[in-house]
């Protein structure tokens, strides 16, 4: 008997408006820009075709805003699942770097001592338990189809590392997993047999990154 074949996507959200360019993280309020209600809309049109039965999301506005054409166009409701928040982070509403940013306070250069937890926030493999677990509720909720769940860079991009295998602490410039891309787990059963990657929004203007979106 063939077991069921059944695809969980990670979708990142679209490009945030955030105009002070500071590390929004958790904090509340931080809604999508207009291209970033672009790159939503472009997501959903990827997924059209695709046999989706189960929608998940961050608790964050612009991961919730980034579903919503989703949940239009297959008339779903977005489970929200706090497992796919953003990571948590000491530099949360700051700006970083040096110069004004707040790399220039030595009260701040005790979180930077060890990048391989990392010691600035939650530690990688929380992360990835935590993804892992999301994952498995949307790969149960939708056997033999295919579940979408709207997360932020650093989760999808950990959760990737460790299904692939690979260390977790990372450069955040070698990430790839740009907004609005689509990071797929393609299950036979329980057993994940391949990962892929996509970018439904390339092409679509992008402002200045930010890091932990």
């Amino acid at each position: 008997m063939t077991a069921d074949k059944t695809i969980v996507h990670l979708l990142r959200h679209g490009e945030v408006h955030n105009p002070e360019g500071v590390l929004y993280g958790r904090l509340p309020g931080y809604r999508l820009s207009e291209d970033g209600v672009l790159m939503a809309k472009a997501a959903a049109r990827w997924f059209a075709e695709r046999d989706v039965t189960a929608l998940f999301s961050s608790p964050m506005q612009r991961a919730l805003e980034t579903a919503a054409p989703l949940a239009d166009q297959f008339d779903l409701p977005v489970t929200v699942d706090d497992r796919l928040i953003e990571a948590d982070n000491h530099f949360e509403g700051m700006t970083f770097g040096v110069g004004k940013g707040s790399l220039k306070r030595p009260e701040h250069w005790r979180y930077l001592v060890n990048p391989f937890r990392p010691s600035w926030g939650e530690p990688y493999k929380q992360i990835a338990d935590r993804m892992r677990s999301a994952v498995i509720r949307a790969r149960d909720a939708a056997t033999g189809h295919e579940a979408v769940c709207v997360s932020h860079q650093l989760p999808i991009w950990i959760l990737r590392l460790r299904a692939e295998h690979r260390r977790l602490w990372h450069h955040p410039v070698k990430r790839e997993c740009g907004l609005a891309s689509v990071t797929s787990l393609t299950f036979e059963g329980s057993r994940l047999v391949e990962v892929s990657y996509n970018e439904p929004a390339e092409g679509i203007a992008k402002g200045p990154s930010v890091a932990g979106a």
